[in-house]
């Protein structure tokens, strides 16, 4: 029976997401997890049946053993570069979360928080749902002209019984705003086209929210073949999430949120299904890669450090 072992540096909502699909992934191989986590404070609670899934806990990062199997970064994004440092040389493969590094550190050097050789995935999880699976396979038909995203949501909603003001989304020294919290969208563009040969963005603050960071990010990019739109917001009431592709036959709309791929004869598929699934297949993914002999990753943390600086008009 495998032994797989883990250390979890942070375990917030996302951290502990990932950790609950780990231990059912390995659970259902038949494998043995052993979880450490690393965190700043042992008395924060955490979320319930988290603590019976961890093997230890740190608040030293001296203690932690020489070596894990995989390596969860998943602590506030500003806090990734020096989680890094923490663990460089420490594991066997090294799982990110979105956004690599904060606005402000886009500047850093990975060579200095990685060591040569070290695998390495960047959390994407729209890559990974099922729509998006399914308008990569119908892609290479397609040859759009036009490509128009949009992610619009209400951020007082996003966390039911939380006041919106007091999240970082709200505070731009925090690291919030909507054209950080939002580059999921521009992940998935360069995933499916490449990185643009020209971008213009436009972004701030115009709705009656009581924030101070950006709740409008607009773009507009140019491919060889195609032009994209992109626009993120924070003030939509009801939540959209979509990219439709403007195509010599008609359109093709790939509505995440609702789950349905329309092609332009109006046949819609079904891929409906619960959000989580998309996190599972993430992490189905990853742990294969780490495991194996495949030396790339899917999404390195150049070509994620790439996309946040692209996303914030700075490439």
């Amino acid at each position: 029976m495998r032994t797989l072992t883990a250390l979890f540096v942070g375990l917030g909502s996302i951290g502990t997401r990932h950790l609950n699909n780990l231990a059912t992934l390995c659970a259902d191989r038949g494998w043995t997890l052993q979880a450490d986590a690393l965190r700043s404070d042992l008395t924060r609670p955490l979320r319930p049946g988290v603590a019976e899934k961890l093997h230890a806990q740190y608040t030293d990062a001296a203690q932690l053993p020489a070596y894990y199997d995989l390596i969860f970064i998943t602590n506030p994004t500003s806090l990734h570069a020096e989680a890094l440092r923490t663990v460089y040389g420490c594991g066997g493969a090294l799982f990110i979360e979105k956004p690599i590094f904060s606005a402000e550190q886009t500047h850093l050097d990975l060579q200095e928080y990685l060591p040569a050789g070290q695998k390495a995935y960047v959390a994407a999880p729209m890559r990974w749902c099922g729509t998006m699976l399914a308008l990569k396979e119908l892609l290479p038909t397609l040859h759009p002209y036009c490509a128009r995203v949009i992610c619009s949501s209400y951020l007082p909603d996003w966390r039911p019984g939380v006041d919106y003001r007091t999240v970082y989304s709200a505070h731009k020294a925090l690291g919030g705003g909507v054209t950080i919290d939002l580059i999921h969208e521009w992940d998935y563009l360069v995933d499916l086209f490449g990185v643009p040969e020209a971008l213009h963005n436009f972004r701030g603050t115009y709705s009656d929210l009581e924030i101070d960071s950006d709740d409008l990010s607009v773009y507009i990019a140019r491919y060889p073949s195609l032009l994209a739109e992109v626009h993120l917001d924070y003030f939509g009431r009801g939540y959209r999430r979509s990219i439709e592709l403007f195509c010599q036959d008609g359109s093709v709309v790939a509505d995440f949120g609702a789950g349905t791929l329309t092609l332009p004869d109006g046949t819609v598929q079904h891929y409906e299904e619960d959000v989580n699934r998309r996190y599972e297949r993430e992490m189905e993914y990853f742990v294969d890669y780490a495991l194996g002999d495949a030396p790339a990753s899917c999404n390195p943390p150049e070509l994620a450090l790439q996309v946040l600086q692209l996303t914030l008009g700075e490439k």
